[in-house]
C-alpha cells in the first residue's frame, strides 16, 4: 500500500481519514501504531502519550475496556501537512453500558506521511443499546457520507 503523503489535497486528506477510520476499526493496536512515527506525541483527553510503544499500551487499555468499539471519522479541514477531523464511535463498558463518543482530533504528518502529533477532544455520552448507529467497520455504500451530529 503506498503512503499517503503531505502536502494534502482533499483527496488526499479523505483518504487519509479514511485509512485512519479503517485501521482503528481493526482494534489492533500493533497496526494501528504504525501510522505514528516512531516519537508521535499526543494529547488524548488528559493523557499524554509518546512514542509508539507507548501508543500501542493505550490502545490495548483503551479497546480491553471499551468493548464491540466502531468508530467513524470525518475530514473537517486540511493544509499542507495538517489535518483536523470530527468523529463519533460507540462501544460499550464491561457493565454493558453503551457510549456514544464525540471528538475532534488535530493531526500533524511527518514528510513520509506518519503522523507525528494528535490531539484529541472527546466527550462521552451514555446511550441505550437500541440508540446505537455505528456498527463495526463503515460499509461501503457509506464510504464518504457525512454522519448525523446527534
Amino acid at each position: 500500500m503506498t503512503s499517503i503523503t503531505p502536502p494534502f489535497t482533499e483527496d488526499s486528506a479523505r483518504a487519509k481519514v479514511q485509512t485512519a477510520e479503517d485501521a482503528w476499526n481493526t482494534r489492533d493496536p500493533h497496526r494501528v501504531a504504525l501510522a505514528y512515527t516512531p516519537d508521535s506525541v499526543w494529547r488524548n483527553r488528559s493523557e499524554f502519550v509518546t512514542g509508539r510503544e507507548e501508543i500501542t499500551r493505550f490502545l490495548a487499555r483503551k479497546w480491553a475496556r471499551e468493548l464491540d468499539y466502531a468508530l467513524r471519522k470525518e475530514l473537517w479541514a486540511f493544509t499542507g501537512d495538517r489535518i483536523a477531523v470530527r468523529f463519533q464511535y460507540e462501544c460499550h463498558d464491561a457493565d454493558g453500558q453503551w457510549w456514544r463518543s464525540y471528538g475532534n482530533e488535530l493531526w500533524e504528518f511527518d514528510e513520509a506521511g506518519l503522523m507525528r502529533r494528535r490531539e484529541a477532544s472527546i466527550n462521552d455520552l451514555p446511550i441505550e443499546e437500541t440508540d446505537r448507529r455505528i456498527f463495526g467497520p463503515r460499509p461501503p455504500a457509506e464510504l464518504g457520507r457525512p454522519f448525523p451530529l446527534e
